[in-house]
């Protein structure tokens, strides 16, 4: 079975595609684009380890998002990997206004089962967005290579996705993620609608 159909009864699409303009763009500046991933695979790891230091009592959580910890970091080794062969430098990291834009996004206070799905949604929903840029990089990426690398961090990706969502639903009722899921996929629609297309981002 492919990934689309173990995932397509778990995952709600995104409301607005990727610009195309941006797989042009960003095959043209594979510098920008290697480094702005590898930062993004560290922040990635990064925000599951806060979830579990944050959420030690609840043990699915942990068992879960354990070996995402593990998996993110193996794809930050391996974009800088992909950065070093290429002769490419690792600089310092870009100002990630999508990000920044979904972080304004979060409502603060309420429970704790509240903020943390608040925390589960985003990272689900940049999750999505990373498996749809990365099918769009397979599917048109000239580097054979990058093609073959960013169809595994697609699948990955989209499993990642499916994690988060379904911590989401297990800690909270599954109408309210669902309603507020929506809220963040039209958010984020609107997100992507007023900022620029632009060539060093991965998002």
């Amino acid at each position: 079975m492919s990934w689309e159909e173990s995932t397509k009864n778990k995952m709600l699409n995104l409301q607005l595609p990727t610009d195309p303009r941006w797989v042009d763009i960003a095959s043209m500046n594979l510098e920008d684009i290697l480094v702005d991933h590898a930062y993004c695979e560290q922040k990635a790891a990064s925000s599951c380890i806060s979830l579990i230091l944050r959420f030690p009592d609840l043990e699915e959580l942990v068992e879960v998002l354990t070996p995402v910890v593990a998996e993110e970091w193996g794809h930050f080794e391996r974009v800088m990997e992909q950065i070093r062969k290429r002769g490419f430098k690792f600089g310092f990291p870009r100002k990630d206004e999508y990000v920044i834009k979904l972080n304004q996004f979060v409502r603060k206070g309420g429970s704790r089962v509240s903020q943390l799905t608040e925390h589960l949604l985003m990272n689900a929903l940049i999750e999505a967005r990373s498996c749809e840029r990365f099918k769009l990089l397979w599917k048109n990426i000239a580097d054979e290579e990058l093609q073959h690398f960013y169809y595994e961090l697609m699948i990955s990706e989209a499993g990642h996705y499916v994690n988060f969502l379904e911590l989401a639903r297990k800690y909270q009722e599954y109408e309210l993620v669902d309603k507020r899921w929506k809220e963040w996929l039209a958010y984020e629609a609107d997100v992507l609608r007023n900022i620029d297309v632009r060539s060093d981002r991965m998002h």
